[in-house]
């Protein structure tokens, strides 16, 4: 049975109490909190630094067998070698996963690509036959040239899947490339007519017998947590 896995891209913001967070929860409790409303996080700060082992212990224990961890992928990789003879640091960074894997809590690795990485299908496709297929991975772009037939193309070859993201300037063409989704949602508000849209769009993936990983952004106001909430239970009933 296909799964929907809805979060936030982070956890750690006391501003949440008390529409989210209980006023009197200490900090350290937060993600098992979280844990018990929702059932995905998506982890940006490992764009900046690899997660410790230490860290992962915790995480695996202060969360359900069921939860999942997104982690997005390190700068090194998209923004500073671009993709290109990457191999040494991408088993660095895949090595400080292999905790989470293991316990089968490793949700997709998030590579999110600069606005000045324009098209390259053969980096691309380079790139891809490096990673692992028993993980999952996708892929945001964010120089309209790869929101083309091509990418989709590459993206599928390797069942990997496109990042539809979604902000107040532009939004991903919603293309399936793989036999998961991904999305992104990253405007400061929805309305519940957008929000409809989405657990219907939500309900063909899983009719259609594909996990969906759908995050909203993280704000100093708890929206975004308050809206994973609501999506999680109306796009669950198929």
């Amino acid at each position: 049975m296909a799964t929907l896995y809805v979060g936030t891209s982070g956890w750690a913001y006391p501003t949440w109490k008390p529409a989210f967070y209980p006023e009197k929860l200490a900090q350290k409790k937060f993600l098992n909190f979280y844990a018990s409303k929702l059932n995905a996080v998506e982890v940006n700060y490992t764009f900046r630094q690899l997660v410790k082992e230490t860290t992962v212990r915790n995480w695996i224990a202060d969360t359900p067998d069921h939860f999942r961890f997104t982690i997005k992928a390190h700068q090194v990789l998209t923004h500073i070698k671009r993709l290109k003879n990457s191999d040494e640091f991408l088993q660095r960074f895949l090595g400080t996963l292999e905790n989470l894997e293991r316990a089968k809590r490793l949700g997709p690795l998030l590579f999110q690509l600069p606005p000045n990485f324009k098209a390259d299908q053969a980096v691309l496709s380079d790139f891809l036959k490096t990673l692992p297929r028993t993980v999952r991975v996708a892929f945001e772009f964010r120089n309209e040239s790869w929101l083309t037939d091509a990418t989709w193309a590459t993206l599928s070859e390797r069942n990997v899947a496109l990042c539809v993201a979604e902000t107040e300037e532009r939004k991903t063409p919603d293309v399936i490339t793989a036999d998961y989704a991904y999305y992104r949602y990253r405007k400061p508000s929805y309305t519940a007519e957008e929000r409809q849209t989405m657990i219907a769009r939500i309900r063909e993936h899983l009719a259609a017998g594909r996990d969906v990983f759908a995050y909203f952004k993280h704000e100093e106001t708890p929206e975004g947590a308050l809206y994973a909430v609501d999506l999680l239970a109306g796009g669950r009933v198929v």
